[in-house]
This record gives structure tokens, sequence and C-alpha cells, in this order.
């Protein structure tokens, strides 16, 4: 299936991911739900494991971020692939489910997720000098 829709794959993923954890939507609570599941995941993931892991895991945590805050799957600058939120913020879903795997608790994705409205309400900082 070469010409598959690179989105409808990270739907379902997402979807896949959404059934296993047993979550009813895509939401701060699923979220949290995540955030659980990755600590109690942590110490048995294989190396071999941790990259399919963190795209799946990463493709839920994404599909939430659109659901909630009307984000859209996007490109990143540097050619990663994210969730864009009023054509002006970029969120890395997989790297933040990478983070807490590797980091535990204090790299939180439930952290992560509570504090988006906030990082969306700051403005881009403004270059002073030339």
């Amino acid at each position: 299936m070469p010409d598959e829709n690179p989105i409808a794959a990270l739907v379902t993923a997402a979807e896949a991911v959404r059934q296993q954890l047993q979550v009813n939507t895509y939401d701060a609570a699923a979220v949290q739900r995540l955030a659980e599941f990755i600590e109690a995941q942590r110490p048995s993931i294989k190396e071999t494991e941790r990259a399919g892991v963190i795209t799946a895991l990463g493709c839920f945590l994404g599909q939430c971020l659109i659901n909630t805050y009307q984000g859209e799957w996007a490109k990143g600058r540097d050619g990663s692939t994210g969730v864009g939120i009023n054509h002006v913020n970029f969120f890395n879903p997989f790297y933040r489910v990478s983070e807490q795997l590797t980091k535990g608790l204090s790299q939180s994705v439930a952290t992560f997720f509570a504090d988006v409205p906030q990082r969306l309400a700051a403005k881009p900082g403004r270059k002073t000098w030339i």
C-alpha cells in the first residue's frame, strides 16, 4: 500500500492505542491514562521495541492534541511529523513520549498536555536585535 494516506496511518495507529488503553475519547483523561501506561511499561520495553512503541503512543498523543486543541497533523520545519495548532505552534508528540520513556514522570506526557493552553497563550518571542 505505498499510496496509503500518511495521516490515515497515523489515525489508525492512534485508534489501536485508544482501544488498547480502553479509553473512549482523545482527551486529557486519555493522556493521563497514557502517562500511567508509559510508566507501567517503561521497565519492560526492550530497545528493539522502543521505536515502534514511541510511534504508536506518539500517534495517540498527537490525536489527543488534535481533538482537544483543534490541531492537525503537520510537518515541522525540520521535516518531523507532529501536530500544528493555529498555524503557529508545532508539537512533536513522538518526542514527548520518548522523553517520558527515557526520563520518567518528570517528563510526563500528561504534564506536557496540561501545559499546552499556556503554551498556546504565550506570544512568540520577537527578536529585538538585527
